[in-house]
């Protein structure tokens, strides 16, 4: 800082020099803004330009593209960009159903990215969470995913109820009653009967009966 007498009037400069300085020493500068992209296609002769294009056209610096079907769980790609994005990146998709296995995936996988600092937009959808429009856009998405899974919970509680009303409960049925589990111990006791005849005879699987006869030990 340099001060300069000029009679009753004082001037004051700031040296640029010290502002810089005091920007290295620890303030904080504008964090940068890098688009990745993510592309999906279900098999490997389905072609992903048009996805790849739309992305290169929204500015995407780069774009990691998996070759796999959506109901998968790990996706090497996606899971090699979610490891790459940093804090201040912006992870940009085609369409929605690109990215997420189903809404509460999405969403979930959203609420990740925001909570490391990332933002996400889909161009399709028209979303971009880094805006406060897309925030509340997605937020809807969020609140309509979980009224989804409480009508699933609560149509499977509902059947459950009307179930054990009727004395009936869940699982699987049994393939073979009481008597046709002692039958089936029975007969591989006696030692004339391969696991196979006695599962012909009871019109079961081998391995039912296998099942049927260790159960029966």
């Amino acid at each position: 800082m340099i001060l300069h007498d000029a009679g009753d009037r004082t001037r004051v400069e700031i040296n640029r020099s010290l502002l810089d300085a005091a920007d290295v020493s620890g303030q904080a500068r504008p964090m940068t803004t890098t688009h990745i992209g993510y592309a999906r296609v279900s098999t490997d002769d389905q072609n992903p330009d048009l996805q790849t294009d739309a992305l290169a056209a929204a500015g995407c610096a780069r774009v990691f593209v998996d070759h796999a079907s959506g109901a998968k769980a790990s996706r090497p790609e996606l899971d090699r960009l979610l490891d790459h994005l940093r804090p201040g990146d912006v992870l940009t998709v085609w369409r929605l159903d690109r990215l997420g296995r189903s809404m509460k995936h999405l969403v979930d996988l959203v609420d990740d990215l925001a909570a490391r600092g990332v933002g996400f937009r889909s161009l399709t959808e028209n979303i971009d969470t880094t805006t406060a429009g897309g925030t509340l856009v997605f937020g809807i998405f969020a609140a309509l995913a979980q009224f989804e899974r409480s009508l699933i919970i609560e149509r499977t509680n509902a059947g459950l109820r009307a179930a054990r009303a009727r004395g009936r409960v869940g699982g699987r049925p049994r393939a073979l009653s009481p008597a046709q589990v002692a039958m089936a111990r029975e007969l591989w006791v006696g030692g004339r009967h391969t696991a196979q005849d006695i599962a012909t005879t009871l019109e079961v699987s081998v391995a039912t009966i296998y099942r049927a006869v260790r159960s029966a030990a």
